[in-house]
């Protein structure tokens, strides 16, 4: 199969750093080896440490260089950071306190700061005319609410509306915790923490179930869709009308 351009929505964490490893040497059975590997790192406003990812990055682009034989083409690769600030706010911290009691008072904040961030990248994949689209999550973190199967199923219609495709490989060959740090020791890249920046809203608690997961998604995937046309039209004034700041969605 002729080698392609992949993107990986990358957070500096061991999951996405061993896409980043899956997609260089084409280790797993659904992914060939990349042409090139675009990391897109999502600043959200939120995260500390920002030094942290890129770093990490750096250190695992040569300890991966070193082990590609010579004869062999070097690997490719560009870390990206892309800001989704503004979008995160018009999908929730505008106007949350309305939002909230619509969807049974849960907290959503992660779901909608997740589903900036796959709008942002399936804009770069689309404006860069990357195919392919991969995401770390796994199983053994399925009580995040952006790490369940219907947000999943949902950002993968998002993303094929689009023509991009979008995979989460590893989300049951890494369902343990010694999955990723096994296989990131096989290629010597780092396996404990210190890649990841400390998000202010990580963690935080939150009991919604897959309904208002879902609920949520139908409502703000027709506006996040109409917002990524007009900015693929270049239509500025458009993109920035449909999250008006402080007004409710319609």
């Amino acid at each position: 199969m002729e080698k392609q351009d992949v993107a990986i929505l990358y957070s500096g964490g061991k999951d996405s750093l061993a896409l980043y490893a899956v997609a260089s040497f084409g280790v797993h059975p659904e992914i060939t080896k990349a042409r090139k590997v675009h990391l897109l790192h999502m600043l959200n406003g939120m995260g500390r440490f920002p030094e942290w990812p890129r770093k990490r990055y750096e250190i695992a682009s040569k300890i991966l260089r070193r082990q590609v034989p010579l004869d062999d083409d070097p690997l490719q690769s560009t870390y990206i950071e892309l800001d989704t600030g503004r979008l995160f706010q018009g999908l929730w911290l505008d106007w949350y306190e309305d939002l909230m009691p619509k969807y049974g008072g849960k907290n959503l904040v992660c779901v909608a700061c997740k589903l900036a961030m796959h709008a942002k990248a399936i804009l770069y994949c689309m404006e860069h005319y990357v195919p392919l689209l991969l995401v770390g999550y796994t199983r053994k973190q399925g009580h995040y609410p952006e790490q369940t199967p219907t947000f999943m199923d949902k950002l993968v219609e998002l993303s094929q509306h689009f023509g991009i495709k979008t995979m989460f490989p590893l989300y049951d060959e890494f369902g343990d915790e010694d999955s990723a740090r096994h296989f990131l020791e096989e290629f010597g890249l780092p396996s404990t923490g210190g890649g990841e920046r400390k998000c202010l809203f990580c963690q935080t608690k939150t009991s919604a179930t897959e309904k208002e997961i879902g609920s949520y998604l139908d409502d703000m995937i027709p506006v996040v869709r109409r917002y990524m046309a007009m900015k693929i039209g270049r239509n500025i004034k458009g993109a920035a009308e449909c999250f008006p700041p402080g007004v409710p969605l319609k």
